[in-house]
């Protein structure tokens, strides 16, 4: 049998086949992430896998039908490498708005206990072909009407206090699309928190790029958001450039600079980024910049790269697990020397760590040669 943080990332790398695929609450397609993945519970722990994706139609893992006890064996070739549950259906699904909108279009349940949305489904770079993400599908659930483009924050509190009374959700995440201005979605996370914090006690992430006035910072902190994200989605100029040309004409620098402001607001450990392997960075360019993301007190939530369909990388490979095990493993270890745990962050995507197998290694011992980059 696998360790779970290798077999976590055996799944999460080639995905996942499923006998019964209405099994747990719905997979998701489309949106801005994670897509086309359905989560399943392996031990103590929740994680997405992938199984709407090119790579889980030809991958090795199968899951059975859940027996009567809910348990589900997973199979390789053949031969048993798991039992998992799935979680059920949110029970705040079931209900709408005041207005008459599903609470689902407002906001979704990731992993078993994390509520997300997206606040604004538009974007500027993704409206444009030359400036769009390429791995990016937040137009997706909207065109499809699974969502609407713009959630209010009367909206998004009403949905939040429903979701921590019926399902017991613990932290949520608030995403954004891009809009036009200097704030770069900070203004409308301020609005959102404000409201969700004056309808119910949760803790909030905010995600958004770095606001060109360092300022935003403070403010979005004051409304209610206890940690912050600022994705990098790949660390090397090259890469960026050719995989999201608009979100490149945000220099790395800016990040770094921005980076180093919020921590001083949000505290060490408090801010992170998101970095996709798989898009081109070698794992000593991953590495690098995740050891001088964990001397600033910023947490780098590494995750594979999964190609979604009806982007323009749909049929990019994903990454192997082995080179996603070379590069999480010694990250693992570089996020508990700089004390900065996934464990002890107050909301977001890296606290779930449903994306990634990285918490897991952040408890595993390794030699010390594996321990920094070759």
């Amino acid at each position: 049998m696998l360790e779970d943080a290798d077999l976590i990332t055996e799944l999460q790398t080639h995905g996942m086949r499923m006998v019964d695929p209405s099994a747990g609450h719905e997979s998701r397609r489309g949106g801005a992430g994670p897509s086309d993945h359905k989560a399943i519970t392996i031990g103590e722990r929740t994680v997405m896998i992938p199984v709407h994706t090119a790579p889980s139609f030809d991958s090795p893992y199968l899951a059975d039908a859940p027996d009567a006890t809910g348990a589900a064996r997973v199979t390789r070739d053949g031969v048993a490498v798991a039992t998992v549950r799935f979680p059920t259906r949110a029970k705040f699904y079931a209900l709408k708005t005041v207005d008459g909108i599903p609470y689902s279009h407002i906001a979704t349940l990731h992993s078993k206990d994390v509520l997300a949305t997206t606040v604004l489904q538009t974007c500027i770079r993704y409206e444009s072909r030359k400036k769009t993400c390429q791995f990016c599908s937040i137009g997706q659930s909207l065109a499809a009407g699974r969502t609407i483009a713009h959630k209010t924050p009367q909206q998004l509190a009403e949905v939040a206090k429903a979701a921590v009374e019926l399902d017991g959700v613990t932290h949520m995440v608030l995403t954004t699309g891009t809009p036009a201005g200097k704030d770069r979605g900070a203004k409308v996370l301020c609005e959102s928190a404000e409201a969700i914090k004056a309808a119910v006690d949760l803790p909030l992430q905010g995600q958004c790029e770095p606001p060109e006035d360092d300022l935003w910072h403070q403010r979005m902190f004051d409304a209610g958001i206890d940690t912050l994200g600022m994705h990098l989605e790949a660390v090397t100029p090259e890469v960026r450039r050719r995989i999201m040309p608009g979100k490149a004409s945000v220099p790395l620098e800016k990040y770094f600079s921005s980076f180093e402001a919020a921590v001083k607001v949000f505290g060490r450990g408090q801010v992170s980024t998101y970095i996709l392997a798989g898009l081109g960075d070698t794992r000593e360019a991953i590495l690098e910049t995740g050891q001088k993301l964990c001397t600033m007190g910023v947490y780098p939530f590494v995750v594979p790269f999964v190609p979604i369909s009806g982007t323009p990388l749909e049929s990019h490979p994903a990454p192997t697990s082995d080179f996603m095990a070379s590069v999480l493993r010694p990250l693992g270890q570089m996020i508990a020397r700089a004390g900065i745990r996934s464990a002890d962050m107050k909301a977001g995507c890296g606290k779930c760590g449903a994306c990634s197998a990285l918490s897991s290694y952040e408890k595993l011992r390794v030699p010390r040669r594996q321990e920094a980059p070759a």
